[in-house]
């Protein structure tokens, strides 16, 4: 056999009997009825980043900890470990249990933000459910008010707007896809609801609400695209409203908008809808 290969081979059976040895202690200590010592080889196994271990130790330990002058310690750690090993809706409810067993606790401030920080974590795409994200946003604001002068409030600020970025995304995407289906369903003209409208209805409730978006101007051209095809579809009696609608939508997007790149796209807009009622 190659010395190399020899080499390798003791190497790998070292690492091997290592783990097992590892795994055996583990196991040990998890069994044992040695509370104090099982504690402190949690505490060992977080220090050593081996989160997983410490998390599944202080499970066993938090109600035992209840009471003591280590309960606090050792709920904290334990949402701490579940945070850093990625279980992040477990630490979510974790930070929360030790928020309000310890409302003026040793580490409730930093719980409080981990709250929201757990929750972020689990935020997803702003095309899917944004459930995760509302209560991301609402512990952040929680920890706001409840920690104005904190020196972490810079941090759970930008990320609560971060958060509010993704719910107005949702919101474009809904009123875009609506727009995209336009007149598919064929109900363009069944009692004024159709694509269209609920394009516009969902686009206004996103501008009433998030006044400030940096993506405003989105949402007010898909308002005055929707509005002119919904002229542009219409029946005989209701045709003339809506190109006047669509018109008067022109012109306020040219008064918001004066440097938008769409500008000509309103103006043509503008000049179909004065044809239209003039004829």
């Amino acid at each position: 056999m190659h010395p190399d290969m020899k080499k390798c081979i003791i190497i790998g059976s070292c690492a091997l009997m290592l783990l097992t040895s590892c795994a055996g202690e583990f196991n040990k200590v998890y069994k044992s009825t040695d509370n104090a010592y099982k504690y402190e080889y949690a505490k060992e196994q977080f220090a050593l980043g081996k989160f997983q271990k410490a998390a599944s130790l202080l499970e066993q330990l938090v109600t035992v900890k209840k009471g003591t002058d280590d309960a606090q310690e050792c709920l904290y750690m334990l949402a701490m470990a579940q945070f850093c090993n990625a279980d992040f809706d477990a630490a979510s409810a974790t930070f929360k249990k030790y928020v309000s067993s310890y409302p003026r606790g040793l580490y409730a401030e930093s719980a409080s933000l981990y709250v929201g920080n757990s929750l972020y974590q689990s935020a997803p795409e702003p095309r899917l459910d944004q459930t995760p994200t509302i209560g991301a946003i609402n512990a952040y604001q929680q920890f706001l008010d409840l920690y104005p002068d904190s020196k972490l409030r810079a941090e759970a600020q930008k990320r609560l707007y971060e958060l509010q970025d993704k719910l107005i995304m949702k919101e474009f995407f809904s009123a875009e896809l609506y727009y995209n289906l336009g007149g598919y369903f064929g109900n363009i003209n069944k009692n004024d609801e159709s694509n269209y409208t609920s394009c516009i209805i969902t686009a206004q409730n996103a501008l009433k609400n998030y006044p400030y978006c940096k993506n405003r101007e989105d949402f007010a051209l898909l308002i005055m695209k929707s509005k002119f095809e919904l002229a542009e579809n219409s029946t005989e009696d209701k045709r003339i409203d809506r190109y006047r609608d669509a018109e008067d939508e022109c012109y306020g997007f040219i008064n918001e908008y004066p440097d938008s790149k769409n500008i000509r796209l309103a103006e043509r807009f503008i000049a179909k809808c004065k044809k239209v009622i003039k004829d």
